[in-house]
């Protein structure tokens, strides 16, 4: 590390929201901060600690309800207070000295613009490169992030894209300029392990190259060990732990930042009962979208997001759904649940639910739910967290008083460790892992048969993912409830799965028991995830 002055200094940083005529929540309670050159910072806690509003705060993206304290200051270059400075001076810095890589991207990017526009977007505000030049520096911004794929594909627009290429679209966008510092909240949070290797490799490449500043805001603590120099914990928008990363890993003076570093998913799944009956089946599963049209408008290709995929799932059983990025596990899910339309068998509880129409499914939906990968695009904005969760209550239970549903949405907000004093409260006033433990509440309310979880987990900290594995477990053995899991988290995987399905190009290459498949996999794609999922510790 070098020995200079900051390159950001928080002084002080104090942050309140006005919730209501007068009420205030201090979400930021006086931390200080400094950031030198060439440094990587992680910030870490628990889901609502505090950390994204730090974050935010650098460049005063936060709602309009915020303010900060008097005495709050953020220098950048000792010589600019970003709190004070103004709009004009901001713009100057946003995405050009200091970029921003978002927790969630599905509601960072524009829905309206294709990739190529919005990665293009920076470079026009703040460079003087022309058209050709502007294209090339695209280009290579995507082999930076490997997506070198989608150099043919600029005009496909962000819901064209997996949860772990949207994520990678972003961070190119933070790198167009190469700023002085970068802010990342969770850059890692939607990638499938290999790629998060390849895109943590990447920002420590870029750093050396600009001497960039990170600030690293993470709930991975592996990643923390792996990536940075220093560290700082919060909890309850204070800071309780602040020093270099190796020292405090080694000997954590504070009792929550031990919880932090010891929590960690274990242990295993029951077996199945031997006698237990298939609740669903899969066979020759097929769903393949346009890729390419000729002159007459005839479809030349196609791409195979699912190509004859076959499985089945029993009561009270997991199955595991991994691959890469781009694999289509997502769309094998979407597909079970006829979110989309595929062709082959899809037979839930004695019902082809492939072959019926829509209002035939309408009933049998409750039975089968899910929780998807982005929180903050599947809640509705405009409905308190309240009436997301007993919304199902509404339709597929309506004899129920409003008393018996409120009843409800409380007991399973205990059960997802959330308050339920703030349930009228609306998504955008919790955080991203907050949000991730609404939409499990969502889908646990009606206590369906099968629940198909994508990426539930890959938003919370990790204590919170310890308790929820724990939760799904319990409510598994209690309820019979049957579950898809699909993650890239592998060890999330291992301590919830019974069985293990591996992706690769929409196509099934290995699967089998969750230990076989950990300890004795046999295809080197496999391997190659594992290894990655479970190397990245640093000495």
């Amino acid at each position: 590390m070098k020995n200079n002055a900051p390159i950001l200094s928080i002084s002080n940083l104090v942050v309140d929201f006005k919730t209501g005529k007068d009420d205030v929540f201090n979400a930021v309670k006086g931390i200080t901060l400094k950031l030198r050159a060439g440094e990587t910072l992680a910030l870490v806690g628990e889901s609502g600690s505090g950390k994204s509003v730090t974050a935010l705060s650098i460049l005063r993206l936060l709602s309009t309800n915020a303010s900060f304290g008097e005495t709050s200051a953020i220098n950048y270059k000792s010589d600019t207070n970003l709190l004070t400075a103004s709009d004009d001076d901001l713009r100057k810095v946003r995405g050009n000295k200091i970029a921003m890589i978002f927790q969630e991207p599905m509601t960072s990017l524009n829905p309206l613009h294709n990739i190529g526009r919005q990665i293009t977007e920076s470079l026009k505000i703040h460079t003087q490169l022309d058209k050709n030049a502007s294209k090339a520096r695209v280009s290579e911004l995507l082999d930076l992030v490997g997506l070198s794929a989608l150099n043919d594909r600029l005009d496909a627009h962000p819901h064209e894209l997996s949860g772990g290429q949207r994520q990678r679209v972003m961070i190119a966008m933070a790198l167009a300029c190469e700023p002085d510092i970068l802010i990342a909240d969770e850059p890692t949070t939607a990638l499938d392990v290999t790629v998060q290797a390849q895109v943590l490799d990447l920002l420590k490449d870029i750093q050396t190259k600009l001497g960039m500043a990170i600030l690293l805001i993470t709930h991975d603590l592996t990643i923390v060990q792996k990536m940075t120099q220093t560290m700082a914990v919060m909890k309850h928008g204070e800071l309780v732990e602040q020093g270099p990363t190796a020292d405090i890993f080694k000997s954590p003076q504070h009792e929550y930042t031990k919880m932090l570093i010891n929590a960690e998913p274990s242990g295993m799944v029951k077996p199945i009962a031997s006698d237990a009956k298939n609740i669903l089946n899969v066979k020759n599963l097929k769903l393949h979208f346009p890729k390419s049209k000729n002159f007459f408008g005839k479809v030349t290709s196609h791409v195979k997001a699912v190509n004859d995929v076959s499985l089945t799932l029993a009561e009270g059983e997991t199955l595991g759904i991994v691959g890469e990025s781009g694999s289509g596990k997502s769309t094998l899910g979407f597909s079970i649940l006829r979110l989309l339309n595929p062709t082959g068998k899809i037979v839930f509880m004695g019902n082809d639910i492939a072959s019926i129409p829509e209002k035939k499914i309408k009933p049998i939906r409750g039975d089968m739910q899910i929780v998807f990968q982005d929180p903050f695009a599947s809640l509705s904005p405009r409905m308190t967290v309240a009436d997301i969760i007993a919304e199902g209550l509404s339709i597929h239970e309506p004899s129920l008083s409003q008393q018996q549903r409120d009843d409800m949405v409380v007991e399973v907000l205990k059960k997802v460790r959330l308050d339920p004093g703030a349930r009228h409260r609306f998504p955008h006033e919790f955080s991203g892992g907050q949000r991730q433990r609404i939409s499990i509440a969502r889908a646990l309310i009606l206590r369906p048969k099968m629940i198909v979880m994508d990426e539930p987990t890959s938003a919370l900290d990790m204590s919170v993912q310890a308790d929820v594995v724990d939760l799904l477990r319990d409510l598994q053995t209690e309820y019979g409830l049957s579950y898809i899991f699909i993650s890239h988290d592998l060890r999330v995987v291992k301590a919830l799965s019974h069985r293990v399905m591996v992706m690769k190009d929409g196509q099934i290459v290995e699967q089998g028991n969750v230990l076989d498949i950990f300890e004795n996999a046999q295809q080197e794609y496999t391997k190659r995830l594992i290894a990655a999922a479970f190397d990245t510790r640093v000495a």
